[in-house]
């Protein structure tokens, strides 16, 4: 898309931010229903957009800077956990720090994170074989970060929202998209979220042990 065209539907986007709201709030419309409507809203710089607008945040850039602020906080915290959450723990460590790379260790903290909050990997996160297994099951995920290889997908009522991100970078904008719909975050990830809320708007989190991992 041509520059010129970028900045058109920028500026219509600004100007259709409360009818997009009204229409969010009073209709609550399907997902895959308000994609049709305003397409132009589902992409990565709209959904950072959209999330500055309703918070004055802005959304990747904060949130990827305190992740990697707090990671090395997170990853000591997490690795003194016992049972069996600590030897789930010793195991995502083992696999993505191996090379010692800042995607691997943004990952290795979110998922440690998790685990360490007492909640499930599997709830905020699905692998999938190929993307042909990934496209026989997508109706099912309700919301979730789908991974095939090294590309990340973010699925919200059984549709594709956004595409082509590294996971911690779809940590940031799974919670975009869950401002921008005005949806509920899964009650099963409910200290994940609350941890990435405080990450991004400096409120202070209600669990101690989110409290322990904020600075």
């Amino acid at each position: 898309m041509k520059t010129g065209n970028n900045k058109v539907i920028a500026e219509k986007m600004v100007k259709t931010f409360s009818l997009r709201r009204q229409e969010i709030i009073n209709e609550a419309p399907a997902v895959s229903h308000f994609m049709k409507r305003w397409p132009a809203l589902f992409n990565v710089k709209q959904i950072n957009e959209e999330f500055k607008r309703l918070t004055t945040v802005s959304l990747e850039s904060t949130f990827l800077a305190k992740l990697d602020k707090c990671t090395q906080k997170l990853l000591s915290l997490a690795q003194s956990k016992g049972g069996a959450a600590g030897l789930k723990i010793r195991h995502i460590m083992d696999k993505l720090l191996v090379n010692n790379t800042a995607d691997g260790r943004r990952e290795a903290a979110i998922r440690c994170l998790v685990v360490y909050l007492g909640e499930k990997e599997d709830d905020l996160f699905k692998e999938y074989n190929d993307t042909h297994d990934f496209e026989e099951n997508l109706k099912m995920e309700m919301m979730k970060i789908c991974i095939v290889g090294n590309r990340a997908t973010i699925v919200v009522e059984g549709t594709k929202v956004l595409e082509g991100s590294d996971l911690a970078r779809s940590c940031a904008l799974l919670m975009g998209v869950i401002y921008a719909l005005n949806l509920s975050y899964p009650k099963q990830l409910k200290f994940t979220f609350e941890w990435h809320i405080v990450q991004e708007k400096e409120t202070r989190p209600v669990n101690p042990a989110v409290l322990g991992l904020k600075e």
